[in-house]
C-alpha cells in the first residue's frame, strides 16, 4: 500500500519488511533498480523539480526517512507503519548481509568516510563483504575521467547493493543517470550515513531520533550547512501538508 504525502507516493512497510524486500531484490532481481528515502526536504524539492519527480516515480521503494513524514501521514489520517532511516537501513543490511552472499559498495561521503565505515562494519559483522569503496572529488560529475573510473570500479566488483552518499538530490540524480549501465540490483542514497558510521559526524541520541528531534540536533551540529534546509524548509513542508489537508476536507 502507498500513502500520498503532498503528491508523493510513499510505501507503507515495516523496517523488517523493507530489509527483506531489499535483500531479496538484491539477490534475485533480474533488472537494476533503486530505493528513495523521502523526508521533508525531498517533498519540498519534488514540488518544483520535474526530474526528481520522475526519479521518484520509477523507484522500487519509497521509504519514509524522517519523523516529519510519519507525523504528516498521521495528521492526514493515512498513517505509515514506521520511520525507516537510510542510516539504520545501511546498518541492518550490512548485518543481514554478513550471513548472505551479498557484495556491497560504498560510494561518496567525505574523504575517508566510506573507507572507515567499511572497516568498522566489517569488524562489527564478520562475513560482511564490502566489495569496494570510492570517494569522488567535489565536482566529479563534470569530469569524464572520474566518471569512467567510478563505473569501472563498480562494474569490476559487481556489488548487489550500492550505497551512495552524495547528499540529496545529487545522489538520487546520479543513481538515476547510472543505475541501468552499472547493473547493480539495488542502489540506495544514504546521505551522511558513512560519516555517522565512521564517527566523523555525530548522530543525535536515540531519544531525539525517536521523538522527531534529529533535525534539531543536526542543525545545532552543522548550522552553516543545514540552517536553510530546516529553518526555511520545515515551515514550507508544514504549509504543504496543511494545504493537502484543507483540500481533502473540501471534497467532503
Amino acid at each position: 500500500m502507498k500513502i500520498n504525502i503532498v503528491g508523493t507516493q510513499i510505501d507503507c512497510y515495516s523496517f523488517d519488511e523493507v530489509v527483506e524486500m531489499t535483500i531479496d531484490r538484491a539477490l534475485t532481481g533480474t533488472s537494476p533498480t533503486y530505493i528513495v528515502t523521502p523526508n521533508s526536504q525531498h517533498i519540498n524539492n519534488l514540488q518544483h523539480d520535474s526530474l526528481f519527480r520522475k526519479i521518484y516515480h520509477q523507484a522500487f521503494l519509497a521509504i519514509p526517512d524522517g519523523m516529519s513524514i510519519i507525523w504528516a501521514a498521521k495528521f492526514l489520517k493515512t498513517p505509515l507503519t514506521e520511520k525507516i532511516s537510510g542510516s539504520n537501513l545501511l546498518e541492518k543490511l550490512c548485518e543481514r548481509g554478513a550471513s548472505k552472499p551479498l557484495r556491497i559498495f560504498f560510494l561518496g561521503g567525505r574523504p575517508e568516510a566510506a573507507d572507515r565505515a567499511a572497516e568498522i562494519l566489517e569488524r562489527r559483522y564478520p562475513g560482511l563483504k564490502i566489495a569496494g569503496t570510492h570517494c569522488p572529488p567535489v565536482g566529479f560529475e563534470h569530469d569524464p575521467a572520474e566518471i569512467n573510473l567510478i563505473a569501472r570500479k563498480i562494474l569490476s566488483t559487481a556489488p548487489h547493493i550500492l550505497f551512495v552518499g552524495l547528499g540529496s538530490p545529487k545522489q538520487e540524480k546520479w543513481i538515476y543517470a547510472n543505475y541501468q549501465k552499472l547493473k547493480v540490483p539495488v542502489s540506495i542514497g544514504v546521505g551522511v550515513s558513512f560519516e555517522f558510521t565512521a564517527g566523523m559526524v555525530k548522530r543525535a541520541p536515540v531519544w531525539m531520533q525517536e521523538n522527531g528531534l534529529e533535525w534539531l540536533f543536526r542543525l545545532l551540529v552543522e548550522p552553516k550547512r543545514l540552517w536553510q534546509r530546516y529553518i526555511i524548509g520545515n515551515p514550507r513542508f508544514i504549509f504543504l501538508v496543511l494545504r493537502q489537508k484543507l483540500r481533502s476536507a473540501k471534497k467532503f
